[in-house]
């Protein structure tokens, strides 16, 4: 009995540690931004142009940004360079494994002055502070963020070419007018339009906080590029689902397309880990183009849902063809709620339901929802703040209800952008009547 007893205390102390224990595989967790394995280091300007005033309003973007972030031993660290005539390591990429001891450290960084050694300081990071991480396993990403206001007096484009070599993502943000384009695309990673930001000045850096979360969150949770086209991050879901291997190829919305006919033969059900593994991005834009014939169009159906171990829906776009409606679900913050629930039933949304070719778009942000139809927008809503969704469910595809059955359907795009700028790019131009 003794030896029993002994064993099962061990058991539970180094159960925690035993990755392959079955028990602990079973454990549903959490993925997301915040959540993401991130090395991320701040490379700040302080030299003489920028003065102490704006440095604080510097440092002050820097907490607001990391806020966004689980800081820990697993998750994100972040280390921060501040650079004039000579980089200075203010906080070893590490250091600090909790929020509240990063802000109070951040907030503590005095300001230096000097000369604008921007390329110094990059090859600095690349050189010592990357190397420094003491991480049991290695980040997924290495994230560098230059933020400087002005030329630099030193050759970035070497320092630059290094950090990429090193599998460093580069953004560069531009403060004030002296600042040239030239020399931020030079530093910074392609496309300029996503790793380039620039603010007027810094009394108005804050108005891009919500940019440079969106654009770090991207590189933590999100592919490379939807295939086939130019550098647009999100999820191809035709082909990640293998909807497009399985599914009977049918003519689409115009002569030129393709689209899939699903079957109730078939179950286009995967886990949740292999679709979106680190999660999803605060924002972003849903686009299913599709075609709803009788009697689909008169049953409630999941076009997607993503679901936890215990059945929890934690995202999903539903179609109600009963009352013409769509319904979109996600986490919530709230203690009243699992759920939360918007409901889009303008007038306009019911041609949805009319049997012929639609584009639906939902673009998706922190606070609100808007919803497209065939380019038109149909109604905004507000959202409540939203949570990491859990990893260890299953998504499914034009699924009933709470049912596993699978409803006859004509699909010819299902993607998720991550950038919601892409909402304005994305037109339903194969929508013939648009």
């Amino acid at each position: 009995m003794k030896k029993w007893i002994l064993g099962s205390v061990l058991t539970w102390m180094f159960l925690p540690h035993l990755r392959g224990d079955n028990l602990v595989e079973d454990v549903d967790v959490q993925a997301g931004c915040s959540t993401a394995s991130n090395d991320l280091v701040y490379i700040i300007d302080g030299s003489s142009s920028v003065g102490t005033p704006d440095f604080d309003l510097a440092k002050r973007w820097l907490v607001n940004i990391t806020r966004g972030f689980d800081v820990s031993s697993r998750h994100t660290q972040v280390g921060v360079v501040q650079y004039s005539d000579t980089p200075r390591l203010e906080i070893p990429l590490g250091k600090h494994l909790s929020s509240q001891e990063l802000v109070g450290a951040i907030n503590t960084i005095g300001y230096l002055g000097g000369n604008t050694q921007t390329g110094r300081a990059i090859k600095f990071a690349t050189q010592h502070v990357f190397p420094s991480s003491n991480r049991t396993q290695p980040a997924r990403n290495r994230i560098a963020v230059v933020l400087t206001d002005g030329r630099s007096q030193d050759d970035v484009v070497d320092a630059a070419v290094e950090a990429k070599a090193q599998n460093i993502i580069l953004f560069a943000v531009g403060v004030g007018n002296e600042i040239t384009n030239s020399e931020l695309v030079s530093m910074a990673n392609n496309p300029p339009s996503t790793y380039v930001l620039y603010a007027e000045d810094y009394s108005s850096i804050a108005n891009i906080r919500d940019a440079m979360e969106q654009k770090l969150c991207e590189e933590s949770v999100c592919p490379m590029q939807i295939p086939g086209t130019a550098n647009v991050k999100g999820f191809e879901l035709l082909s990640r689902m293998q909807i497009d291997m399985k599914a009977k190829k049918v003519q689409g919305s115009l002569m030129s397309e393709t689209s899939y006919l699903l079957s109730p033969r078939l179950d286009l059900t995967d886990s949740t880990r292999a679709i979106f593994p680190e999660g999803l991005p605060p924002s972003y834009v849903f686009v299913a183009t599709l075609r709803l014939k009788s009697p689909t169009n008169h049953l409630k159906l999941d076009l997607i849902r993503v679901l936890s171990q215990d059945g929890l829906k934690q995202f999903a776009v539903t179609l109600n063809g009963l009352d013409k409606s769509v319904i979109f679900t996600s986490t919530t913050t709230s203690v009243n709620k699992k759920e939360q629930c918007v409901i889009f039933n303008d007038r306009g949304i019911k041609r949805l339901f009319d049997s012929e070719w639609h584009q639906l778009k939902l673009l998706v942000k922190p606070r609100r929802i808007i919803c497209y139809l065939d380019d038109m927008q149909i109604e905004e809503q507000l959202l409540e703040p939203v949570f990491p969704i859990y990893i260890k469910g299953k998504i499914q595809v034009a699924k009933k209800v709470k049912m596993e059955a699978t409803v006859p359907i004509e699909i010819q795009k299902l993607r998720l952008y991550c950038d919601p700028e892409q909402s304005e790019k994305e037109t339903a131009c194969e929508i013939y009547s648009v």
